[in-house]
């Protein structure tokens, strides 16, 4: 790794220059644990389906309700092996989120997270037909039994519209109106409505009642799921956060509206982060302490300094720039699979938009010379092009080169035909995509329809 880094903080430079990178990369990603992984979820999916097809027998289909209420009991179960599944994603399961990124476990989150509500309910709407077939009673008279006669079914209840309630806080029209932190608190609430809806499950379902050995089994995927994500959401942030000890030591503007933040703290050699990466960053002030946001290292780690940078484009952002120097901060990560691991080709580009550059700096630190890195950088104006000596350097030191286009986008042209010019082999490198969402759909929508591979196009969006 090359010893070109950022300056550490003007008070500890002197000292510090004879100091090299040594903080260890992330591990690479194992393609085979993942597709074990997919096949014990999918085995597992298929187990709880089948627990619900064989707890029915013929004469309880065919009597009053019977349909229905086996209806309710396979949505029921399938509902809520698809919750504890989606509470897998967000566990961010270190051998999982290295081969999808943390982008790509909250994709498969949000394409994931209808489906378990929309079972639930139906599981509750199914059910309560079927009693009220059976019971040859109304709807709501047969709604009003269940919920007041039948165990922990009115926490079941609360539970139920908890997550009615997450649900309609994730449609689009509403997210975009709210608040991130009202969002994210609201969110929290599924791990209180899971907990919530364990007992009925085990003390109600046709699938465990008189079946010890299905309630066990039940019990500990419950408790597994619960276990994963309290160790990789809370314990191992804990453990770093206090190995690390990590405080704010310098506040560095970089330009209008873009502020570095440098911490030092303790064995940052023993912290496995690769260029590209990100953490969720909580700074422990009476205002801030109480949220997490996730921010790019601008730099690869040099002990005992860490660098990242932000735009200010929010509430939490723009508020960095009035931390104090010793402010503790505690870490969650690091995250992302936009890293040199995914290099495939062995040659890169790198195209940042914006912002983008923050990221796209350390992953350009983090390349090997054999990479000849060329470096794209899309700016609206010139001061938002932030390290440019850092990215030249470093391109020049890798055999590559380092290329912007600055100004609006109908007066600086930056298309297919730009790129090809700019980058004759084009089709037979890798391409690293960061910056905006717009930017990144955009630009990632051109590189398919030149031909490159979805494979080799690597690609990190910053939501503004």
């Amino acid at each position: 790794m090359t010893t070109i880094t950022f300056e550490p903080p003007a008070s500890t430079r002197k000292k510090s220059r004879a100091q090299v990178p040594t903080s260890l990369p992330s591990r690479p990603p194992r393609a085979l644990v993942g597709k074990l992984v997919l096949l014990v979820v999918g085995l597992g999916l298929g187990a709880t389906i089948g627990s619900a097809l064989t707890a029915e027998t013929k004469s309880q289909l065919v009597a009053p309700g019977g349909v229905n209420i086996f209806i309710g009991n396979l949505t029921g179960l399938v509902g809520m092996y698809l919750a504890l599944v989606m509470l897998l994603l967000v566990s961010r399961l270190p051998i999982v989120e290295r081969i999808v990124g943390f982008d790509g476990l909250l994709h498969f989150h949000r394409r994931l997270g209808p489906w378990p509500i929309g079972l639930l309910v139906a599981h509750a709407l199914f059910i309560t037909i079927g009693y009220a077939q059976s019971a040859k009673s109304g709807l709501f008279h047969e709604l009003n039994v269940m919920v007041t006669s039948y165990p922990y079914m009115i926490i079941a209840t609360v539970a139920l519209v908890i997550m009615v309630i997450i649900g309609i806080s994730s449609i689009r029209f509403i997210r975009s109106r709210l608040r991130r932190e009202v969002w994210w608190s609201i969110h929290l609430y599924m791990y209180l409505a899971l907990a919530l809806s364990f007992a009925h499950v085990i003390a109600l379902g046709p699938s465990f009642v008189g079946h010890p050995l299905a309630r066990i089994l039940w019990s500990f995927i419950w408790l597994a799921t619960a276990g994963l994500v309290l160790v990789f959401r809370v314990g191992l942030p804990v453990f770093r956060t206090l190995r690390h000890g990590l405080r704010v030591v310098e506040i560095r503007r970089e330009s209008p509206g873009i502020t570095s933040v440098i911490c030092s703290g303790r064995h940052l050699e023993r912290l496995r982060v690769s260029g590209g990466q990100f953490f969720e960053w909580r700074f422990l002030t009476p205002k801030m302490w109480w949220q997490a946001h996730p921010y790019s290292l601008s730099a690869v780690p040099r002990p005992p300094y860490l660098r990242l940078t932000v735009k200010h484009v929010g509430d939490h952002s723009s508020s960095l720039v009035n931390l104090r120097p010793g402010t503790r901060v505690a870490i969650e990560g690091p995250y992302g699979a936009f890293t040199p691991h995914a290099l495939r080709s062995g040659k890169a580009v790198l195209i940042a938009g914006g912002i983008g550059i923050t990221a796209m700096r350390s992953l350009l630190e983090d390349l090997s010379k054999t990479a000849k890195p060329i470096v794209v950088v899309r700016a609206t104006q010139g001061e938002d092009v932030v390290f440019r000596d850092e990215l030249v350097s470093l391109a020049k030191h890798r055999r590559g080169s380092f290329h912007e286009f600055v100004g609006p986008r109908d007066q600086v042209r930056f298309d297919e035909t730009t790129l090809r010019n700019l980058v004759p082999d084009l089709t037979q490198r890798d391409v690293y995509l960061c910056g905006p969402k717009g930017f990144v759909h955009d630009v990632g929508r051109m590189l398919r329809e030149i031909g490159i591979s979805p494979e080799r196009i690597h690609h990190e969006a910053f939501s503004l």
